[in-house]
């Protein structure tokens, strides 16, 4: 049997993927607009507006029609969660995987870009869930900036961040360093 050790200092406590599904399927979660596992902690967002939506909205049509143009059968989702056991579970805004279709988070090993429109998160975005990202793997992260009007690209994921990054402007063509052939126009994004 385990003795009880006492606590004799504060501790933090992670939640686990496991964790976080029971309080969301209790209704724990409800009352936030969205809701993500990062670190172990629960992270709550904020609603998203018009400009963040629209660009959320074109950009996963044009990745789409970009991969149906290239006879790609590479899948774009939209707010779907990712499952990173044991303690992340990020719901980005746009998903590109590796099918079939499934119940359920996506698996980690079929996610080949990840992309975050940053309206109001932008530092977070770049810092946190690029960390995130890029220990867990994830091929390529894009960070679509509404505010400087620009994609942040990076890409050669290891446990220090990503080795690579480039930096685009709204307006230019963005090409994935990943995925052959798949190129997007950025107008009218913002």
């Amino acid at each position: 049997m385990n003795a009880h050790v006492p606590l004799d200092v504060p501790r933090r406590l992670w939640l686990r993927v496991e964790d976080f599904l029971v309080l969301s399927q209790a209704g724990a979660l409800d009352g936030f607009s969205k809701s993500e596992l990062i670190d172990g902690e629960v992270i709550t967002i904020n609603a998203q507006f018009q400009r963040h939506s629209y660009a959320k909205s074109q950009l996963a049509f044009r990745l789409t029609s970009a991969l149906a143009a290239l006879a790609s059968e590479l899948l774009v989702l939209v707010e779907v969660a990712i499952a990173m056991p044991p303690h992340d579970m990020p719901e980005p805004d746009i998903v590109v995987m590796r099918g079939p279709l499934g119940a359920g988070a996506v698996n980690l090993d079929a996610v080949v870009l990840v992309v975050e429109v940053a309206d109001t998160a932008r530092d977070t975005d770049l810092g946190r869930k690029s960390a995130l990202y890029a220990r867990r793997n994830i091929a390529e992260y894009w960070v679509v900036d509404l505010h400087n009007a620009e994609i942040v690209r990076h890409w050669q994921p290891g446990a220090e961040g990503f080795g690579q990054r480039g930096v685009q402007a709204f307006g230019t063509t963005v090409s994935a360093a990943t995925i052959a052939g798949l190129t997007i126009e950025t107008s009218g994004l913002a």
